[in-house]
């Protein structure tokens, strides 16, 4: 099989994000690690909810669903399980992932379908014009009110190891290269990989700028053991710079591994899940 560049993922829809937006720099990531995983783009599915992270599936040369707000993790377990062959990538904003969204993240944990979930993390509702998201700063003034956030930030890392997500990374939208490598190991990983990557709004957040970030960012020390849950939390909640890198990795039964097991105890040669259900529920 020949293999495929970066540009034979590109869709037909040309990105509209605002310019400068470090979305730009996901989406280039994601072209990357596609073509050195070098997947046919008639075997993957990218599945998005609402907000300028909404828009991902269009720009990409796959098949794609875009769905309602803060629902993508459901829709996609649903797409994995009804063909596991597929790979399956999940598109998120903060807003999207870690308030509507949120309480998709522990039961889809708990599952462990073999989904690779982006959250692209601007710390802002960008395409409703500047509110507070979950993970604003303290320190951002509300386009609409210029007022502070009353509420702290949200810890997206904590929060995911505190859900026993199997993997948990962050990456920068900026650092391309580091980032598509993240989303090589998490559509390799076997279960429910989560990458929080910061990117930069520059027409809505004026504090977790680019510059914000080229003076804050470290890689994850080298030596960091990513089975250590305990040590996780330790990098999760750092308080002074950001790192950035694979905080928590553990390799456990994937949600179509256990139907597996439970087709094959049922003792029939082939199991629709409509039957599944029909047997078990």
């Amino acid at each position: 099989m020949a293999q495929r560049a970066a540009k034979d993922y590109r869709g037909s829809i040309k990105p509209i994000w605002c310019p400068g937006c470090g979305h730009y720099g996901i989406l280039s990531a994601i072209y990357q690690g596609f073509s050195n995983l070098n997947l046919n783009p008639s075997e993957v599915v990218v599945v998005s909810g609402i907000g300028c992270s909404g828009r991902l599936p269009g720009y990409l040369r796959t098949y794609g669903f875009h769905g309602v707000h803060g629902r993508a993790l459901p829709l996609a377990t649903g797409v994995k399980i009804a063909n596991p062959k597929l790979t399956v990538l999940v598109a998120g904003g903060d807003g999207d992932s870690y308030s509507i969204g949120a309480g998709h993240i522990p039961h889809a944990a708990r599952r462990n379908a073999d989904l690779t979930y982006i959250v692209m993390n601007n710390g802002v509702y960008s395409l409703t014009k500047g509110q507070h998201s979950p993970t604003s700063s303290p320190q951002l003034l509300s386009k609409q009110t210029q007022l502070r956030p009353l509420q702290d930030a949200l810890n997206p890392i904590a929060f995911a190891v505190a859900c026993d997500v199997s993997f948990v990374a962050r990456g920068y939208s900026h650092a391309r290269n580091e980032l598509a490598d993240l989303i090589i190991q998490a559509i390799q990983h076997k279960g429910f990989a989560l990458i929080d990557v910061l990117s930069p709004c520059p027409t809505f957040n004026r504090v977790q700028t680019s510059d914000f970030y080229r003076n804050n960012i470290v890689p994850i020390a080298s030596n960091h053991d990513a089975a250590d849950k305990f040590q996780a939390f330790i990098w999760a909640n750092e308080t002074g710079k950001i790192p950035v890198g694979i905080f928590y990795k553990v390799r456990k039964p994937t949600l179509q591994e256990r139907l597996e097991e439970r087709r094959i105890q049922s003792g029939r040669e082939e199991m629709s899940m409509r039957n599944l259900f029909e047997k078990f529920y």
